[in-house]
C-alpha cells in the first residue's frame, strides 16, 4: 500500500524581503511556498522581490505558487490564508508573519486562529540578522538571526451549522423567514419531526437553533417585517465576518 504524501507548506506574504522568506523555507524543509502577493500587479513595487524569491527557491528545489490578495484588505488576506490552510489541512503549515506588512502579519495570524484544530499550524517570526539603510534597490533586511515560533490562540467562531445558515442568508441577501426555514430543513440544519402544526414547529426550530444565536450572541443577522412576512438579513458585522468565515 502506497503512503499518502502530505507536503510541508509555507505561506509567506511578499513585501521587500528575500532572506526572511527563503532561509526559513530551507530550514523548515518546505515542499511548497505560497507567495502572497498584491492583486494589483502593475502597482506592486514588490514584484521583483517575488521574482527573486522564486529563483532562489527553485534552486533549492522548493516549489512556489503565487496567490493574490489586496495588501491593504485585512479580510481578503485572512480569507486567502484560510483557503490555503483548508486545501492542505493534513499537512504541516508554516506561516511567515515577518516577510510582509503589518496588515499581512495580522491577517496571517487571524487565518490561523479561526480553526478549532490548530496543531499543524505553525506561525513564526523570522528575526533578521542585519537592518541596513533601506533603499529602492535593496531588500529591507539581510539574513535570519533566529526563527521564533508563535502561539495560535483560538478565535471563537460560530459552529458549522450556523455558518451554513449564514451562507444561505448571504446568498439571498435578504430572505423570507419561511424560505430560510425551508432551506434549512432541506439542508439538514434544523430537524423538524412534528407532523401536527408542522410550519409552526419549523419556525420554532429555526428561531431556537439558528436565528437566536446568530442575532443575540453573534450579532450577525437581524430581522424586520414587511406586511405579513418576516425577513432575515446580514448586519454589517455579519457581512464582514462572511468575507472570511466561509
Amino acid at each position: 500500500m502506497s503512503s499518502i504524501f502530505n507536503p510541508r507548506i509555507q505561506i509567506a506574504p511578499v513585501g521587500f524581503e528575500i532572506d526572511r522568506i527563503t532561509i526559513p523555507a530551507q530550514q523548515y524543509k518546505a515542499d511548497i511556498v505560497y507567495l502572497l502577493v498584491h492583486n494589483n500587479v502593475s502597482a506592486d513595487k514588490s514584484t521583483r522581490y517575488a521574482d527573486e524569491i522564486k529563483k532562489k527557491l527553485d534552486k533549492m528545489k522548493i516549489k512556489t505558487e503565487l496567490v493574490y490578495a489586496n495588501r491593504t484588505n485585512l479580510l481578503e488576506i485572512v480569507r486567502t490564508v484560510k483557503d490555503i490552510i483548508v486545501k492542505h489541512r493534513k499537512s504541516d503549515i508554516y506561516i511567515n508573519v515577518a516577510s510582509g506588512s503589518k496588515i499581512h502579519a495580522i491577517g496571517c495570524m487571524m487565518g490561523c486562529m479561526i480553526f478549532d484544530n490548530r496543531k499543524n499550524l505553525k506561525p513564526f517570526y523570522a528575526e533578521a540578522s542585519k537592518y541596513p539603510a533601506y533603499g529602492e534597490n535593496e531588500q529591507q533586511t539581510y539574513g535570519v538571526k533566529e526563527i521564533h515560533p508563535l502561539p495560535t490562540y483560538q478565535m471563537q467562531t460560530p459552529r458549522p451549522y450556523l455558518l451554513k445558515a449564514l451562507s444561505i442568508i448571504k446568498q439571498h441577501g435578504r430572505i423570507k423567514k419561511s424560505d430560510l426555514a425551508e432551506l434549512a430543513k432541506k439542508d439538514g440544519i434544523i430537524d423538524v419531526n412534528s407532523v401536527e402544526n408542522y410550519k409552526q414547529a419549523r419556525f420554532t426550530a429555526l428561531d431556537k437553533k439558528i436565528i437566536t444565536p446568530l442575532k443575540e450572541i453573534w450579532g450577525f443577522v437581524d430581522e424586520d417585517k414587511v406586511g405579513k412576512n418576516r425577513y432575515v438579513f446580514l448586519t454589517e458585522d455579519g457581512k464582514l465576518a462572511s468575507e472570511f468565515l466561509f
